[in-house]
């Protein structure tokens, strides 16, 4: 078998376990038992319960945290998009790193590029997720600010509202899981730079372990009880 072919099938690997593992978190019964989802239903309590309450002060404390969060991995996925950028552009330097090693792990010019377009792709993937959930959090802050007051808390109006800004609540939050997805599968991705076997192993490791923080984890069982 060719040698391009073992990278190719660690490549297909990579991507079949990122889509595999998003799927069955997002779009099946067994995942609607994982801690994102355990979550989501305390969205929608905070909301109801933020109805009963004339000032909402602190309610608008945690949406501003919220939007902080996104708006710092945001940024740290610009800055990681121009790490990779700068590590294309250093080829010539970074084959002449790895060629003076005891193991050769010299890559041809061309793959080495492939492998840093990839990475790139993934971090710039990450930035627009980021960047859409952070105006989704926004959108939020302004459903938030249209809360009907206390008062009307028992109207169709109200439940409505609350049906609403709990959907975009969701929305938010599942963008914001999908970039920092995107952030755990580049930590596997790097395997590749080393080896395509590498790439199998640290790609199974990345998915074993966000499983077990989804539904295996302290934090999960803790939402459970």
């Amino acid at each position: 078998m060719p040698a391009y072919w073992v990278d190719i099938a660690a490549v297909g690997f990579f991507v079949l376990e990122w889509t595999v593992y998003a799927i069955t978190l997002e779009h099946t019964a067994y995942g609607r038992d994982s801690l994102s989802a355990r979550m989501h239903i305390y969205r929608e309590i905070w909301l109801r319960r933020m109805l009963d309450r004339e000032t909402r002060m602190v309610d608008t404390q945690i949406m501003a945290s919220l939007q902080n969060g996104t708006a710092f991995f945001a940024s740290t996925s610009l800055l990681a998009i121009g790490g990779a950028l700068a590590l294309l552009r250093s080829t010539n330097e970074a084959l002449a790193v790895l060629g003076a090693l005891p193991i050769d792990l010299t890559p041809s010019p061309a793959l080495w590029e492939i492998k840093c377009a990839g990475l790139t792709l993934i971090f710039i993937y990450a930035f627009f997720k980021f960047a859409w959930s952070y105006r989704l959090f926004n959108y939020v802050a302004i459903l938030l600010g249209a809360m009907p007051p206390a008062s009307q808390r028992d109207t169709p109006e109200a439940e409505a509202h609350v049906m609403r800004t709990t959907r975009l609540f969701e929305a938010a939050g599942r963008h914001f899981n999908r970039g920092q997805r995107a952030f755990f599968f580049a930590l596997g991705y790097l395997g590749w730079f080393v080896s395509p076997w590498v790439l199998f192993l640290t790609t199974a490791a990345v998915v074993v372990v966000t499983w077990r923080r989804q539904f295996a984890s302290n934090a999960w069982r803790a939402m459970g009880s």
